[in-house]
């Protein structure tokens, strides 16, 4: 795999990333919270495809 190909879609996923890993921390309670919101931050597309699949009731 060539890294230079996937430039913009990896630096979306790494905003991406950012952003559920602030939001995740953010509502978390405590240091184990703390660390689940980081791991959440990681695979948030899995979150983003199960929300929408529920909403089309796929």
């Amino acid at each position: 795999m060539n890294f230079q190909e996937s430039g913009c879609g990896g630096f979306a996923y790494f905003l991406g990333f950012i952003g559920a890993a602030i939001y995740y921390v953010s509502t978390s309670a405590g240091i184990l919270g703390g660390i689940m919101g980081v791991l959440k931050g990681i695979v948030w597309p899995v979150f983003l495809v199960h929300g929408l699949l529920k909403f089309i009731g796929a």
